[in-house]
């Protein structure tokens, strides 16, 4: 059973930085897809990042590239989402999942289809002030 539980989430002010954290549990495949989303109020939940883990492809949104950045420490287990020149836009809960089956698999990359996300972090809080 895989586990996930995110941390470092918190507010901040325009342009400031943020690095999110997930800690990875029962977790023994070797190349999964892992990814963040986050879902503002009132929106739906939306792809924010993706990466292949073991290989290490990254899938970015439109909206967040040249300022996130997703990474896995493999020894540590943990998958981190470092966000940058924060906009108030950027304002949402954070989640990492797990596609432990890779269905979200496309072209050279995971993607964001929510469904084929079957495990999930509780979620943490960013908050980004004008």
């Amino acid at each position: 059973q895989v586990q996930l539980v995110e941390s470092g989430g918190g507010s901040v002010q325009a342009g400031g930085s943020l690095r999110l954290s997930c800690e990875v549990s029962g977790y023994t495949y070797s190349k999964i897809c892992m990814g963040w989303f986050r879902q503002a109020p009132g929106k739906e939940r939306e792809g924010v990042a993706t990466i292949l883990t073991g290989v290490g492809v990254t899938y970015y949104t439109d909206s967040v590239k040249g300022r996130f950045a997703i990474s896995q420490d493999n020894t540590k287990n943990t998958l981190y989402l470092q966000m940058n020149s924060l906009k108030p836009e950027d304002s949402a809960v954070y989640y990492c999942a797990a596609d432990v089956n890779v269905n979200s698999l496309g072209p050279g990359r995971c993607g964001f289809v929510t469904n084929a996300y079957t495990y999930w972090g509780q979620g943490t809080q960013v908050t980004v002030s004008s």
